[in-house]
Parts: structure tokens; C-alpha cells; sequence
């Protein structure tokens, strides 16, 4: 068959109509024999090369689909609907490629392989070096497995196999929940809904060849496979590793995905690595290991990316990595970690230096990783509130600066709170102006020592200063968001008069980093530049903003000092709109700039000053940092299952 004659390649709404609600479809996957179709999504400018693809399938059974609007802004999502829609009538999986690829040796009898042995869940064949899942990939070949389940990022979608029942489903999915974000985030997002577990290759049959990016994405720089194989040999087995903790070097930053119950923390390695008591025998080792030729930030860099993966795999084998296959993943590891800053002859050079010092990093780190972790202490604070991922993960931080924390879920009682001497309680007015109540109850009840109320800098919202100290407001303010955060404030003032129990209040600047308030301006910005829409400046704004670690270590001095000043103010730093607006545009997607009129409600700078005096507390977190973690969970970990906090942070969004 001819790839550009498959049925419906021209016109995906030819056949096999999409559910309406595609989780909740009556269609079934056959159970029979494997019969596979597939497509190439290609710009007009690889035609060709795509149709040389397709024929790489002896029996012709991958089309070619063009992308339908070429001069369009560049993007994978418009190519991707009519791709997934030429599914073959009999099909039972759809196989599609995008056009810059290389396939393995015997790839299309392997995909057959893999359909039948795992025929309900998606494939990807190829994960990339710069990516969380090229990092699974290095941890699952450290360890002798031939797969692993991917982590919540995006799906990789360069070489992807869904079962033909789901691949009908996804254009109607991606036409009413796209929204303009990226092509492989709808894609994991559909699958979340489907309930279909996404496992990737260990190696990768399927490589990036080293074309320029039509769908835009040559800024991420030079791309490859984590591991790839030239021979796509069967694999000996189909048992797919979920793996804890997967450790990753991305953007010259060495962080891990971390699991706590259901959910995963993206982390700084640094921190993982104190929380299991290893942090300072890793400094040790890396000291001892001498110089390098790197940068003293890549080297450590490199060094923490593979200590803890040889921590990782001693938790997971007692076998030592094939010396072979541990070489070829740390010749990855630095081209991944610093594809976006440095050209491909550079990345070549940088190559051997950091598969050299990260050899000995995995090393040292397989014989740390055998000794036991450190009992954590019981908690001394509660956090309450945050529910959505905000407080468990403030729980943690807090117990990183020494104030040993848990997370208490709404409905708390007495009981619960029996032993804790700190309640740090999250406000929320907005969602759920009840929960306070109840909280200062059970904290009564527990006999606490303190509470902190986490508020909000919106408490000044509409107050006409440019600037504001913590004595500022004296009574109530008219703006209504304004109002319900101060109404917050003085219950908790009130008990505490009524109980004896100190109350300290911090007003907190907008939040940025993981599970940070949605209603924000950072974070609205940062879903405006994901879904491609315009950013609206308004002149002469200024906004304040606290990373979400700045405000643990806050916290943190307030608790470890006896109560004295009632309110504090707490914030990492301050931009000009147009400063914001750059520093968005970096971490995430540039768009166009439109600049309004009307500011709204006016936000003043919140003075800072007491808490540095008083307590000797300033911001040591990098905000450039916390923006882009910001951005990266927004767009990779939240999918459209709850996107943010419960808690209002500001009301300047």
C-alpha cells in the first residue's frame, strides 16, 4: 500500500468517530492477533523523507500525514489529531513516528512483539537524554530492567504505540482539551483520563537524528535517546520497574522525583540526599575525588546526578551495573543535562569528563547506599490546610530546616494533634472559610504552644499605599479579597486572645515552585505563555514573590524563636512587569507582549525589613529556579486533575 493512500490520512473525521468521553468508551481492544497500523507526522519540507520512513514497514502499513496548516505557528499538537486518526479499521494498535528519526533493525516486528505482550498499555520506544524519563531510562539499564512505567512529565510521543482503541479517541480529546498546550502534554493528560499506564523501552529502539526543529523545539538544543540499541532484538522480559526515586540531571540542575504515597516531589538532589543522611558523605567523596576538568558547578552537579543513582540502585540490587551499559548511560548524562547551554561540538567535549566523574559518583554511591537511612524524628509541627500538595510538600521543607514536620488533612482533631507544640495552618478564605474554626479547636484541645497563620500579601489589596510595614493596616479594608484574608487574621488573633495561645501571622508574597496557588500572576502568566496566548502587561505594576523553600526557612526562624512580633513579612523579591514578564518568558515559552490600561486592584510592596532584624532571616533561594519549577509543574505534572492550590496567595492576578 502506498503510506500517502491509508485510509483517512487526509481526512481524520473519515472514520472511527472519537467518544465523546473517551475514559468511559464501550469500545474494547481485540484479544486476537496483533494487527498494527501506524502514521509519520511531517511538515511539507520532510515529505519525502517521511514517506522513506513509512516505507521502512515492509508491509506498508504506516501513512504519511502532513501537517495541515505548514506556514501556522510551529507545533506537533495540529499534525498530531489527524495522525492518530487514520487508525485502520482492523487495527488493534496505531503506531505513530514523528519524521525525524531513526528506527532500529526489525523495530516494526518488535512493535508487534510488544503489542501483544502488553496490548493495554501505551509505548514509547524512544525517551531523550534531556528528559525525567531518559533519566528512568539510565536507572532501569543500571539495573538490569528492559522496562519502565514513565514518570508524570509528558509523554514521550517521538515513537509512540497506543492501543487503536484509545488512539481513536485522542483527536476528539485534544480538539476539546488542548488549549493550545504542547502536543505531549495533551497526550499524557488523555491518557491520565484513560487510565492507561505509559512504559518505555530500555534501550530505546528508536533515535533523534540531528534535523532542526520544525515544531520548535531546537531551543531545548541537541536531542538523542538516554540509551539506544541499533537492533531491536525481543527483550527476555515485559516486567516493567516503577522505580521510587529516580535521580536526573536537567537544565545543569542535579534533582530527583521522589514518591510519597501516591504523589512525586521534584526535588533538589542536595535535599534528597540530606533526607536519607547521605548529603554529607557525598560532599566527602566529591572532595576526595580531586579535580576535574569541569566547571565547579557541573562537576558537583555531575558528581550528586550519580551518587544518587548508585544510591538508587543499591536500594534496588545488590548486582553492580554491566560496566558496558553504566558507560553508555553517564555518555548521556552530560548532553541531557546541558543541551539547552551548549552547542553539539561542545557537548562532545564535555562528554568523557563527566562519564568519568560520574562513574565514580555511581560508585561511591552504590557503597553509601547499602547503610541504613537515618530515623526521622517524630513531628514537633502540623501543618494544616494545602490539601492539593501545597502542605504535605511544607511538611517536608520544614523538616529540612530542622522543624520536623506532618501534614494534617482536613478534618483534624485534638487527638491528632496530641504532641505537636507548632500549628503552621495554611489560609484558604476563598475555598473553605470554615476549616479555620474547626483547626484553632483541635489545636485548643492539643494544648499547642504557637500558631502561625500563613496569610497572604492580598490582605492589602486595594489599600492605595505604594509601599506598607507590618503596622500598616490597623482595621478592616474594603476590597473583598482583601478583606476575607484580614477576617482570617483576627480570628486567629481573637482565639489567641481568648486561649493564651501566641499567634504570629505571616503575610506571604505570591508563591512560586511546585503546587503554588493557580490564581497568582506568575502562575497565570506562565499557563498563558504554555497555551500560547499573550501576555497582558500593565505599566508600572510591581510584583513580590516568595519561593515556596524561602517560605519553609521562614517559617522555620519564626518557630525556632520565641513569639515577640505578631506579623511578619515574608518575600524572596520583587519585579517590575516587564521584568516578570522576561523571566517567564525564558523559563517557559516566549509570546507576544499586550500592554492594558487599567492595573485593577492596586498590590504595594510589602517592606521586609523585621524579619531580617529580628530574626536574621533573608532569602537564599534562587528565583530563576523556583520560576521554572513553577512552570514545569504546571505544565508537566499537573494534567488537568486539579491544577494548583486551594489557598489565594495574592490578588493582583
Amino acid at each position: 500500500m502506498d503510506p500517502l493512500s491509508h485510509p483517512s490520512a487526509s481526512n481524520p473525521s473519515a472514520s472511527n468517530a472519537a467518544p465523546s468521553n473517551p475514559a468511559t468508551s464501550t469500545a474494547k481492544p481485540t484479544n486476537g492477533p496483533v494487527e498494527l497500523s501506524g502514521a509519520v507526522m511531517a511538515h511539507p519540507r520532510r515529505a519525502e523523507a517521511a514517506r522513506l520512513l513509512a516505507g521502512r514497514d515492509a508491509q506498508g502499513r504506516v501513512a504519511v500525514v502532513l501537517d495541515p496548516e505548514p506556514e501556522g505557528p510551529p507545533t506537533a499538537l495540529r499534525t498530531a489529531n489527524p495522525a492518530w486518526s487514520c487508525v485502520a479499521e482492523d487495527a488493534t494498535h496505531h503506531l505513530v513516528l514523528q519524521d525525524d528519526v531513526v528506527l532500529a533493525e526489525g523495530f516494526f516486528a518488535h512493535a508487534e512483539r510488544v503489542a501483544a505482550a502488553v496490548p493495554h498499555e501505551a509505548v514509547a520506544f524512544y525517551a531523550g537524554w534531556e528528559g525525567r524519563n531518559g533519566a528512568v531510562v539510565r536507572l532501569a539499564a543500571l539495573t538490569g530492567a528492559e522496562w519502565a512505567y514513565a514518570l508524570q512529565e509528558h509523554v514521550p510521543c517521538l515513537a509512540l504505540m497506543l492501543p487503536a482503541h484509545v488512539a481513536r479517541g485522542y483527536a476528539q480529546f485534544a480538539a476539546e482539551h488542548g488549549a493550545g498546550w504542547p502536543y505531549d502534554v495533551v497526550m499524557q493528560r488523555y491518557l491520565n483520563v484513560c487510565g492507561v499506564p505509559v512504559r518505555v523501552s530500555v534501550p530505546s529502539t528508536v533515535d533523534h537524528t540531528e534535523v532542526p526543529s520544525i515544531a520548535g523545539n531546537s531551543t531545548h538544543g541537541w536531542r538523542r535517546a538516554a540509551l539506544y540499541t541499533s537492533e531491536a532484538a525481543g527483550p527476555s522480559t515485559y516486567d516493567c520497574a516503577d522505580f521510587p526515586v529516580v535521580p536526573f540531571y536537567q537544565y545543569g540542575e542535579a534533582r530527583c522525583a521522589v514518591r510519597y504515597g501516591t504523589e512525586r516531589e521534584y526535588i533538589e538532589t542536595e535535599r534528597y540526599l540530606q533526607r536519607i543522611g547521605l548529603r554529607e558523605h557525598s560532599h566527602t567523596a566529591f572532595a576526595a575525588a580531586g579535580p576535574s576538568s569541569l566547571s565547579e558547578q557541573v562537576a558537583r552537579a555531575v558528581w550528586t546526578t550519580g551518587f544518587a543513582l548508585g544510591t538508587a540502585v543499591a536500594g534496588l540490587t545488590t548486582e553492580a551495573p554491566d560496566p558496558s551499559v553504566a558507560r553508555a548511560v553517564m555518555e548521556s548524562l552530560g548532553p541531557g543535562g546541558l543541551c539547552e547551554d551548549f552547542t553539539a561540538d561542545e557537548l562532545n567535549e564535555l562528554v568523557p569528563p563527566v562519564r568519568d566523574l560520574a562513574l565514580a559518583a555511581l560508585e561511591e554511591g552504590r557503597r553509601a547506599g547499602r547503610k541504613p537511612a537515618t530515623d526521622l524524628p517524630a513531628a514537633r509541627v502540623a501543618v494544616t490546610g494545602g490539601e492539593s500538595g501545597f502542605g504535605p510538600q511544607l511538611a517536608r521543607l520544614l523538616g529540612d530546616v530542622g522543624q520536623p514536620a506532618g501534614h494534617f488533612p482536613h478534618p483534624v482533631t485534638g487527638k491528632d494533634l496530641d504532641g505537636i507544640a507548632h500549628l503552621v495552618h495554611l489560609g484558604s478564605p476563598a475555598t473553605d472559610p470554615g476549616r479555620l474554626a474547626d483547626v484553632l479547636a483541635a489545636a485548643e484541645e492539643a494544648g499547642v504552644e504557637r500558631l502561625v497563620y500563613a496569610g497572604s500579601a492580598a490582605v492589602y489589596r486595594g489599600s492605595g499605599e505604594q509601599t506598607v510595614t507590618e503596622g500598616t493596616l490597623t482595621g478592616p479594608p474594603h476590597d473583598p479579597v482583601a478583606l476575607a484574608w484580614w477576617r482570617e487574621e483576627e480570628e486567629c488573633r481573637q482565639w489567641g486572645e481568648r486561649s493564651g495561645i501566641p499567634v504570629q501571622v505571616l503575610r506571604l508574597a505570591q508563591p512560586v515552585g511546585p503546587h503554588a496557588p493557580t490564581d497568582t500572576t506568575p502562575a497565570q502568566w506562565i499557563h498563558r505563555v504554555w497555551t500560547r496566548k499573550p501576555l497582558q502587561l500593565w505599566p508600572q505594576r510591581q510584583h513580590q514573590v516568595v519561593d515556596y523553600r524561602d517560605m519553609a526557612g521562614a517559617i522555620g526562624v519564626v518557630l525556632a524563636a520565641p513569639p515577640q512580633h505578631p506579623v511578619f513579612h515574608v518575600a524572596s523579591g520583587a519585579y517590575e512587569e516587564e521584568e516578570l514578564a522576561e523571566l517567564i518568558s525564558v523559563v517557559a515559552r516566549r509570546t507576544p507582549w499586550e500592554r492594558l490600561s487599567d492595573p485593577g486592584a492596586g498590590q504595594p510592596v510589602m517592606a521586609t525589613d523585621l524579619i531580617g532584624t529580628a530574626l536574621h532571616w533573608q532569602a537564599s533561594a534562587s528565583l530563576f529556579d523556583g520560576m521554572r519549577a513553577l512552570a514545569q509543574w504546571l505544565a508537566c505534572d499537573t494534567h488537568g486533575t486539579g491544577t494548583g492550590g486551594t489557598r489565594r496567595a495574592d490578588g493582583d492576578g
